[in-house]
């Protein structure tokens, strides 16, 4: 095994200067209580795109000396400014062959099998990683095929158990047509989970219903809110998980929820229904300021919500269920299709640039490191 590692690095200087690159590293030598991992796949998320590139867009970028350079303007800068001068490695997860594993047993129990994997830092040969955070994949299940078997899939299971623990009995989810979308559509269907999906298009309503989705709503369509408020009469869901961050659309989803409310007949109050509605930030497709008028009554909530802090509060033994339930159902319900693969260098490649970072409904792109 070659003792260097070739992995993609982003970083921001303080003078403004963004810089992305393969860089050469030692290979670690793993822990106790750790693996090493030789990636065969992983897949481009849009957390890994953002930190790649600082949150520019392709046109922002140009290639010298087969790194990636951009400026920031003094405003961007300020937005990443707990990163500067520090070399970041990217790639939130992937998959790979265990190469070497630590003293302990659970260590030991993984080499020589292919797992995903959560690490950080997986646009990259070889990636240690706590055997405790490895899924162990079927034999029947690639690489590829789980390359994104863990970010989207613990995701959508910390969803329903989020909904659960807080009383609530349906969700709603936005940019419901996205890989994660359709993971949670097939395992609220597996669960009888009641779920109100809303999309920006007619395409991805057809796919969504293509798909068993009972309810859809297109927020294109001049008859939007009435859409919602119907589906979430008829779903009883008063906890929403919003991918785009920005907008007007999380006001509306809690305007909607309160009219279902009212319609399901609670009684009058100049404070609105006493039922909570919660709704959460998971994403920032819409970098633009959250704006709404407060016209739901007083029982509501927004906050941000984010996978590992939520894992962490469920404990090991629930995480490692869900852990369980994602290797056995990784070519259905957790299915991930894939669009393309390209290896390390395509990361720095205008001709990719276009394609990886749309944040569009359809599959992953992958890396695999093997390739070129």
């Amino acid at each position: 095994m070659t003792t260097s590692t070739r992995a993609i690095v982003s970083l921001v200087r303080a003078n403004g200067e963004l810089e992305v690159a393969i860089r050469s590293q030692p290979v670690p030598t793993p822990a106790d209580d750790e693996v090493l991992i030789r990636v065969v796949a992983a897949p481009v998320n849009p957390a890994d795109i953002k930190l790649l590139f600082g949150g520019l867009s392709a046109e922002d970028l140009t290639v010298v000396d087969e790194t990636v350079q951009a400026k920031l303007s003094s405003a961007q800068l300020l937005a990443l400014s707990g990163r500067l001068d520090v070399p970041l490695p990217v790639g939130n997860e992937g998959a790979g062959l265990v190469v070497a594993a630590g003293a302990a047993s659970a260590a030991q129990a993984l080499l020589h099998r292919y797992v995903s994997v959560a690490a950080g830092g997986m646009f990259s040969d070889y990636r240690v990683a706590r055997a405790a955070d490895c899924i162990m994949l079927p034999a029947d299940v690639s690489a590829a095929q789980g390359a994104a078997g863990w970010i989207n899939p613990l995701t959508a299971l910390a969803m329903v158990e989020t909904m659960q623990r807080e009383g609530h009995h349906a969700l709603v989810l936005t940019a419901a047509a996205s890989n994660l979308g359709q993971m949670l559509n097939r395992l609220c269907q597996a669960d009888a989970i009641p779920l109100v999906n809303v999309v920006r298009s007619a395409a991805q309503v057809d796919l969504l219903r293509s798909l068993g989705a009972a309810h859809v709503c297109n927020s294109s369509d001049p008859d939007f809110d009435a859409q919602l408020v119907d589906a979430l009469a008829a779903t009883g869901a008063t906890l929403a998980f919003d991918a785009t961050g920005g907008g007007a659309l999380a006001g509306r989803i809690l305007r909607a929820m309160e009219r279902a409310l009212v319609r399901s007949g609670q009684g009058y109050s100049r404070y609105g229904s006493t039922t909570l509605k919660q709704l959460y930030f998971f994403g920032g497709l819409d970098p633009s300021p959250v704006v709404f008028e407060r016209d739901f009554g007083m029982a509501w909530a927004m906050g941000g919500w984010l996978l590992q802090p939520r894992l962490a509060t469920f404990g090991a033994d629930r995480v490692a269920a869900f852990k369980r339930r994602v290797a056995a159902d990784l070519l259905t319900i957790f299915k991930a299709d894939v669009d393309g693969i390209m290896p390390l260098s395509g990361l720095l490649s205008p001709a990719h640039f276009t394609t990886f970072m749309q944040l569009k409904t359809g599959g992953k792109m992958l890396v695999s490191p093997a390739l070129g």
